[in-house]
């Protein structure tokens, strides 16, 4: 077919910039590979003698080809990183029609080639032997997913060919076009851990990402929840008939992450893996051997003879390796070089000379050790021990040549020819699809080595640590390509396998190394380090590994940020006790002699851990946790199938059972404590005696699908059971223990339910759902009695809602619901929302529980904590932060005074309510006030009891505390000159107090609403205060008297002095009515009425010098004001959002401005011109320039240094624009920072309530 006029166009209109740019060699390997070029054309570009002659020489062939070559091109841009150049292409591409297309030489048309290619699905291997009876059954079953989702299952034993079987059956023009049009996608799985898992779906998910229009990109997401609802609306919103091949799955944990309703082919060694998870169900089994005429086609292919010209030791050859695939092509590829040995291979088989090591196996091919050793022998001696050394490498791993060019101490060039002679012998793996390319085992092949080479394992990873350490010295790759990754990643592996344990902890034990593999790997992958690793680390001191481990889960969200974050500046938050504090403050101090800026969180205790036990039932990751109705006992499950029961107090293990064939998903006891239920993926309900671990009861033919939840009444009269699952109609069910059957089944939800829980009279039961509802049943008589609609209160979004959980409130009138990021309470009696608990926006919300003596409300969540909320006055009141994984429940005791947590990280931990409630939820309101000096540091703020407290700065002492108030207080401020503090109430009240006394001074009153903002003069005798109620006033505050400055339309949140001089008397104050207004405090009098802007003026600042005054308003601009015409000098545009804050430099010659999208601007204050805006475009993976709105700003005495407050604290440099260093807070939206005089001393609260005082590290 031609080349389209478009794409024609677009060719020629590019082409200066792809021949100034492309390197040709490497885009026509891929364009080889599609059969759009010869190898002949190739030859013809390659001897041009430039680069640009080759480019040159390749665009003018290209315009000479069809549509196929062009989209091959753009394929090849996209895979060798030329995303710019890619992006140009691509609105151009021609509309390829299926039918359209020709076949090329391999019988495949060019449309599926470029639909393969694209979805990563391997090629066929050199030596092909088609399989068309298994390809065509394969084929029947992929015709069956066209019309719903399912899943085909091809299973066999390893190196029966299932991965070539199923690359081959999707090889196929109509069936992509009438089943699979969305396209098909193929990932190698293998096994894998979680932050590996992680990693291959976000790839996946940015490979479907790319031909969406940018307003549909999302971040990465940051776990595999959040990666798993990225990739169910990809697959069912944006590519509803898609094809998922997931291949080798070892696991039906793994499997579960990519059970969302869509179309999967998976190659397993296990054919029951999904009976895990929902959906229609297929199954091909690939027989364990070829038969005779298929394996002599591989040997006649092999050695260029036709099949019936091969010798009769052949057929003897078939027979010995038993029609292994794997085990004929390493045969065949001996015979390939040595095709007169075709006897002496079959001796040495049948004799079985090379004699099987491993004495048991879960391989079938007795062949395979035969032919391996086979294999090597013929290799020159120095290549044979080059091999030994790939006895190192993991399972499903595939390495760049660059590393083992480290390893062997040889040039890359020497390398690669090495690697070519190994894949020539099926001694290796190539995966061509990569450049570089990459190389790696068969599972069988990697068996063989390590068992052949058990006894040298250590010495030999031993040789890849020192080999790596002469090469890289005291540093590391950082390049991010494929050799760097594989260093960053398995460094650590090699270390603890060659037991350098010394070596291990220097390194673990480091910022340095944190600082190069999270940017590269994201810190989940170092987190499962130090977790797989403890038993070395924790030989000379566990609690060293304790705080890098802490250190990463309470950081976690941060180091998956882009641009990466300070992780010294990060590390100075950690308790000062911590070892990572410690070598943080070391580094800061090194690093600031250089001129860097660090902060250290002084008088800091708010990040220890509060648990009071924590326990680590060696269960893998823990899905369930309960306490007995006694208090006493623990219950635990999880993915290591079994139950486990602990004493409370201790952690003491009272008993252990092997409980179900798969991950046991929930425990629950029953109301006396004798019984435990249990329910599983394997889709059994199981009830044990507790005291004997005795199984008294299973129920496993009625779930048809994995059983997600159990519960038992709260009494023992009726005594039930209740169950949910992931079967698609019967799938909530009511049981008598002393039927077989079930009582009842309650029909309602027709997709699977997550979760029931009966209400705490027995009455009601509700269920959770996939569908996004909560339905309460009448226990009696199993009929629905309510439908209570949770998605229709969430923002409409293309993503379904998921209700994960529901739990009740002691008196049973309402009902709570976990859905996304958002905690949902309902009326039971109206079906009314009452009220929203919104957490973390990139976290979600795994599980909730409600306390059944209190207002207090459990939630756990996926950024590894449980929020401790006070329902009545919608108030987070505690974080309960130490665990390093995914927190999967909660629950409250009986009694109310413990929480338990348990977590993917495999501990459950104990807090006492009480403790947490107390310590951690005592917090402080925001608007606070500051007096610095040389000697001290004091801080007034009111805290959560509605209480003013005076506290020192330095140690955290609290120095006042006032009684608690009936009215809020909403502002306070601190005199030096008498001694005192100010406070401003909801109710117009102003209080004066001594410090640190507490005797009251004077009450003040006469505003009528709530009093915002309020100020001493410079000699402590004048107060003023400004209102809700549009008015400021001046008091004689000793005295009483006051006077009124009354004008203003609307609330006055602030005002400032126009001199600090105790003569000038002059005061601005600004309102929401859009004006600023001048006053002389000492008659009252109003001496200017300026109509400043549209719409409210959010803040002014008067420059150092008094001769201007800046304002900002919601109507998204800043104003300067000539404070002796008070004529209007200039309007400083360009802001985008309400321009929240402002400071003018000490000199006055600039102004900051900072709006609600978090972005600030420097101007000149002489003609009003934009200098500097910083921090343009460096969104900072939040929903604003800052996290937050930039509310305050301030300038060093230098005017060098810019500080800001938003969602997090920035320090920038005013010349550049450039930040130089950032704070995260616990909490976000700090709403103003203090700063000392010499900007050494910084001061701010969160909204949650906690204080920061930060001092610059010398």
């Amino acid at each position: 077919m031609a080349l389209e006029e478009r794409a024609r166009s677009c060719l020629l209109r590019l082409r200066d910039k792809l021949e100034q740019d492309i390197m040709p060699p490497y885009l026509m390997d891929h364009m080889i590979s599609d059969g759009v070029l010869t190898v002949d054309e190739e030859a013809r570009i390659n001897i041009q003698s430039t680069r640009k002659d080759q480019a040159v020489s390749l665009m003018e062939l290209l315009l000479r080809k069809g549509n196929c070559a062009y989209i091959s091109f753009y394929n090849a841009l996209v895979k060798e990183a030329y995303d710019d150049l890619a992006n140009l292409l691509h609105d151009d591409l021609p509309r390829t029609s299926p039918d359209a297309n020709k076949s090329s030489p391999g019988g495949v048309t060019h449309y599926v080639q470029t639909v393969l290619s694209e979805g990563g699905v391997p090629q066929r291997p050199v030596v092909f032997v088609s399989r068309p009876e298994l390809v065509n059954w394969i084929r029947e079953k992929l015709y069956r997913l066209q019309k719903e989702p399912g899943w085909v299952t091809v299973f066999g034993m390893a190196g029966s060919g299932k991965s070539v079987l199923a690359a081959e059956a999707v090889r196929h023009h109509s069936l992509i076009e009438e089943c699979f049009p969305g396209g098909i996608h193929w990932l190698s799985i293998g096994q894998l851990d979680k932050p590996d898992l992680l990693v291959k779906i976000k790839s996946l998910c940015f490979r479907l990402e790319q031909s969406l229009d940018s307003q549909h990109l999302h971040r990465p997401p940051n776990s595999l929840d959040e990666a798993k609802e990225r990739l169910r609306f990809l697959m069912l919103r944006r590519y509803p008939r898609a094809l998922l091949i997931l291949d080798d799955i070892w696991d039906s944990t793994v499997l579960k992450t990519f059970d969302i309703h869509c179309r999967v082919v998976l190659t397993t060694r296990n054919r029951s893996l999904t009976d895990s998870v929902s959906g229609a169900k297929y199954q091909v089994e690939v027989q364990s051997g070829l038969d005779e005429s298929k394996a002599l086609e591989i040997l006649a292919l092999y050695t260029q003879t036709k099949a019936d010209g091969l010798p009769d030791e052949a057929r003897g050859i078939v027979r010995e390796c038993k029609g292994s695939p794997l085990v004929v092509s390493l045969i065949g590829a001996l015979l390939k070089e040595k095709p007169n040995r075709w006897d002496y291979y079959l001796r040495q088989l049948q004799k079985k000379q090379f004699k099987r090591i491993r004495k048991s196996s879960s391989y079938d091919y007795d062949a395979l050790d035969q032919a391996m050793a086979a294999s090597i022998e013929v290799l020159p001696e120095e290549h044979r021990e080059l091999y030994k050394d790939l006895s190192v490498l993991q399972k499903d791993i595939k390495i760049p040549a660059k590393v083992l060019s480290v390893l062997w101490d040889l040039d890359p060039e020497e390398v690669e020819d090495i690697l070519e002679e190994f894949t020539n012998k099926s001694l290796l793996f190539v995966d061509n699809h990569n450049k570089p390319y990459l190389y790696y085992l068969h599972d069988l092949q990697l068996d063989f080595l390590v068992e052949q080479n058990r006894n040298q394992l250590e010495s030999l990873h031993a040789k890849v640590v020192d080999k790596y350490q002469r090469c890289y010295g005291d540093g590391h790759p950082t390049s991010g390509d494929e050799e760097c990754l594989y260093w960053i990643r398995f460094l650590t592996y090699h270390m603890a396998k060659a037991n350098l344990s010394r070596e291990l902890r220097s390194l673990m034990f480091s910022l340095d190394w944190i600082c190069i593999k999270a940017p590269i790997m994201g810190p989940a992958h170092l987190i499962n380090d130090y977790m797989e690793h403890g038993h070395i680390l924790d030989k000379e001191n566990s609690e060293e590994r304790r705080h890098f481990q802490e250190f990463l889960s309470l950081n976690c969200h941060h180091l998956e940020q882009r641009p990466f974050p300070d992780v010294v500046q990060l590390a100075l938050s950690q308790p000062h006790d911590s070892e990572v504090y410690k070598q943080a403050l070391l580094q800061a101090q090194n690093r600031a002699r250089t001129g860097r800026l660090y902060f250290d969180w002084q008088a800091n205790s708010s990040v220890e851990s509060l648990s009071r036990l924590v326990i680590h039932p060696r269960q893998g990751s823990i899905y369930s946790a309960c306490f007995s109705h006694d208090g006493t006992k623990i219950a635990s499950s999880g993915a290591s199938k079994t139950l486990k029961v602990f004493k409370s107090t201790s952690g003491e293990k009272l008993t252990e059972i092997q409980a179900h064939d798969d991950d046991v998903l929930c425990c629950a006891f029953s109301p006396d404590d004798r019984l435990i239920a249990t329910c599983s993926s394997d889709r059994k309900v199981k009830v044990w005696n507790v005291e004997r671990a005795v199984l008294i009861r299973v129920f496993d033919e009625e779930h048809e699908e994995q059983v997600n939840h159990c519960q038992f009444t709260n009494t023992m009269r009726p005594l039930l059971l209740a169950t949910c699952s992931n079967d698609k109609l019967m799938n909530v069910k009511l049981w008598n223990l002393n039927r077989p059957t079930s009582q009842n089944t309650l029909l309602g939800h027709f997709v699977p339910v997550d979760h029931c829980c009966f209400s705490p009279d027995d009455t009601y039961l509700s269920s959770s759902s996939n569908d996004g509802t909560v339905k309460l049943f009448t226990v009696s008589s199993a009929n629905i009695w309510k439908t209570i609609q949770v998605s229709d209160v969430i923002a409409q979004t293309d993503e379904d809602v998921i209700v994960k959980c529901s739990t009740w409130t002691a008196d049973g009138k309402r009902v709570i619901c976990a859905t996304r990021n958002a905690v949902l309470m309902f009326d039971v009696d109206t079906s009314d929302f009452l009220l929203e608990i919104k957490t973390n926006r990139i976290s979600t919300v795994q599980y909730c529980h409600a306390c059944p003596t209190s207002n207090l409300l459990a939630i756990a969540l996926s950024n590894y904590t449980v929020e401790l909320w006070d329902l009545e006055a919608n108030k987070k009141m505690a974080d309960c932060s130490g665990h390093l994984s995914w927190v999967q429940r909660v629950q409250f005791s009986p009694d109310g005074s413990q929480l338990l947590s348990c977590s993917d990280d495999q501990t459950v931990r104990l807090w006492e309510t009480k403790k947490v409630h107390t310590s951690s939820g005592l917090c402080l309101k925001r608007d606070s006030d500051v007096l610095f000096s040389d000697e001290e540091l004091i801080i007034s703020a009111a805290d959560n009891c509605n209480r003013l407290q005076v506290r020192d700065g330095r140690t955290g002492s609290l120095l006042f505390q006032s009684e608690k108030k009936a009215s809020r207080i909403r502002c306070t401020c601190l005199c030096r000159q008498p001694s005192a503090v100010v406070l401003g109430q909801e109710d117009g009240t102003v209080q004066v107090m001594a410090v640190p006394s507490g005797k009251l001074l004077a009450t003040l009153l006469g505003h009528t609403k709530t009093v915002f903002h309020c100020q001493f003069t410079q000699n402590g005798q004048t107060l003023i205060t400004s209102s809700e109620d549009a008015t400021i006033r001046v008091w004689r505050w000793q005295s009483g008297e006051s006077k009124v400055l009354q004008g203003h339309e609307e609330q006055v949140r602030s005002f400032s002095l126009l001199s600090s001089s105790p003569t000038n008397t002059r005061l601005l104050s600004w309102s929401f009515d859009g004006t600023f207004k001048l006053w002389d405090t000492e008659s009252g009098e109003k001496l200017q009425d300026i109509k400043a802007h549209r719409a409210a003026v959010l803040s002014g600042h008067v420059s150092p010098h008094g001769s201007l005054f800046a304002t900002t308003s919601a109507d998204k601009s800043a104003k300067l004001w000539d404070c002796e015409s008070w004529q209007h000098v200039h309007t400083l545009g360009g802001h985008r959002e309400c321009v929240r804050s402002c400071r003018f430099s000490w000199d006055g010659r600039r102004l900051a401005t900072g709006d609600d999208n978090g972005e600030i601007r420097i101007w000149s204050v002489e003609d009003g011109s934009l200098l500097r805006i910083c921090s343009q475009g460096s969104n900072d993976n939040m929903d604003s320039l800052h996290g937050g709105w930039a509310t305050d700003l301030h300038f060093s005495k230098d005017d060098s240094l810019l500080v800001s407050t938003g969602g997090y604290i920035k320090w920038w440099d005013v010349q550049k624009g450039e930040a130089l260093q950032t704070f995260y807070p616990t909490g976000t939206a700090l709403k103003k920072i203090h700063v000392s005089s010499d900007f050494s001393t910084f001061v701010t609260i969160d909204n949650i309530g906690i204080l920061y005082v930060l001092q610059r590290v010398v």
